[in-house]
């Protein structure tokens, strides 16, 4: 099943006031995701530039929410306890261009 996972920043200036501290964590969490990806679990994952405030999405491909939940908790944007979080949305129905 596909899930859709928003990482919602510690603030909404997040990204106009990044400190090099958290830019070194965004590289990590960068990292990771591109790990997920090349194990077959991510679809896509990137930023997104809304004007109410930038926040970062991943479409993931799990049997459970209980492991989407895992991989997630395991991002190091989590592990550092910096204040983000991840919503986690079933998506019962979906496609992807191949």
């Amino acid at each position: 099943m596909d899930f859709f996972c928003k990482l919602v920043a510690p603030r909404n200036t997040f990204f106009q006031d990044i400190t090099p501290e958290e830019g070194e964590l965004m590289q990590r969490h960068g990292v990771y995701w591109r790990e997920l990806m090349a194990r077959g679990r991510v679809v896509t994952f990137g930023v997104v530039g809304d004007p109410k405030g930038v926040y970062g999405i991943a479409v993931v491909s799990y049997d459970s929410e209980a492991e989407v939940r895992a991989a997630t908790d395991a991002d190091p944007v989590i592990q550092a306890g910096a204040g983000f979080s991840f919503e986690i949305h079933p998506m019962p129905f979906g496609a992807v261009r191949r």
